[in-house]
């Protein structure tokens, strides 16, 4: 409560969920450079700056993609411990597992934001050309493909963000921000 004070905006941990390539660190970004310019300190978790240090030990199987959300989880909780707003973008394809980590850092510390993104969007934006590889065997239990992905039950927002602008979606994030806690950011 003090660190929220001092930094004079409360903390809490916003959750992109959704299939590979669907948009979720290109928005979880944007959303940063957004909570910035408006002197909301923030600070972007995904795959790339994760899995190159703190779960750089972990496979892709899914006792240790249960392991990496853990330690995700536990990081986003120390973040909003310290009054930042941590921004999260992981698949997390399993509702159990999203379920674990909303408990775990507080249902009124955590918003969940569904890109409900086709599949064939994703494929289309799949610079790396893992579907691609995962449709011809190459990669197993990729998610979407050959391991399943569970759709959120009840998120906070829902974004497509194959008809939704940057602008718009952006725009509905710090609407509902605004919303769910009680923080000046005009």
């Amino acid at each position: 409560k003090d660190r929220c004070q001092l930094n004079q905006h409360g903390s809490l941990v916003i959750w992109f969920t959704g299939l590979p390539c669907s948009g979720k660190s290109t928005l979880a970004n944007e959303l940063d450079k957004t909570l910035y310019a408006k002197g909301i300190r923030s600070y972007v978790l995904d795959g790339d700056n994760v899995r190159k240090g703190l779960n750089a030990d972990l496979t892709f199987s899914a006792e240790d993609r249960k392991e990496n959300l853990r330690r995700i989880g536990h990081v986003a909780q120390l973040f909003t411990d310290a009054g930042i707003v941590c921004i999260a973008a992981f698949v997390a394809p399993l509702q159990e597992d999203r379920a674990q980590l909303k408990a775990n850092i507080g249902s009124d510390r955590f918003i969940e934001i569904y890109l409900n993104t086709p599949i064939e969007t994703c494929e289309e934006r799949d610079i790396k050309g893992l579907y691609k590889k995962a449709r011809n065997g190459e990669i197993k239990d990729f998610t979407g493909v050959n391991a399943p992905y569970e759709n959120p039950e009840n998120p906070d927002l829902i974004i497509d963000t194959s008809k939704e602008s940057m602008d718009v979606s952006i725009e509905r994030i710090m609407s509902h921000i605004r919303h769910k806690i009680s923080i000046n950011i005009e």
